[in-house]
């Protein structure tokens, strides 16, 4: 048996959008993040950051905006606007590997669907759908934030989701 294996946990997730300022204003207002680092501005040289974005995104990045959020739990949101950004034609391509969304939970699921329509984001499910309709009110619904970044939105912890076979 490995002595290193356990359960390690989330620390952050990094987003890119088009405007930086725009996306720390939607996630702030709609979702209540913190914003914990104001937006900075790196660029490519030998400082101990510029060093460590090449290490990381490789040579001729130029530049970047990024700036630091947080969640109720602690969880991290990375914010970057890349001098070269490009939007996507088709942001909801779930068959590609790779990342295609990431969750929140909130108990009034259609309360948040609507604040982020309200602020620019959209729909990508026409309602919330029931994961044991009539039994147990656990309920889902796919969204985007306006710089089409996909979320999903739990209204109940993924553990109470699961944990009771929700796809039988």
């Amino acid at each position: 048996m490995n002595d290193n294996i356990y359960p390690r946990t989330f620390s952050h997730i990094g987003l890119s959008v088009p405007n930086l300022e725009e996306a720390v204003k939607f996630y702030s207002e709609v979702f209540g993040f913190y914003l914990i680092m104001e937006p900075t501005d790196l660029v490519e040289d030998d400082s101990d950051i510029g060093e460590m974005c090449t290490d990381a995104l490789g040579k001729g990045w130029g530049s970047l905006r990024i700036a630091h959020m947080s969640t109720g739990d602690r969880i991290g949101i990375e914010l970057f606007q890349f001098e070269k950004q490009e939007s996507r034609e088709n942001n909801f391509e779930y068959w590609k590997t790779g990342v295609f969304h990431f969750c929140i939970q909130d108990p009034d699921l259609e309360g948040l669907a609507d604040r982020i329509v309200m602020a620019g984001g959209k729909r990508r499910m026409k309602k919330p759908r029931f994961y044991f309709p009539g039994e147990k009110p656990y309920r889902m619904i796919f969204m985007e934030d306006p710089f089409g970044n996909v979320i999903e939105i739990y209204s109940h912890s993924y553990e109470l989701h699961y944990a009771a076979g929700a796809y039988n």
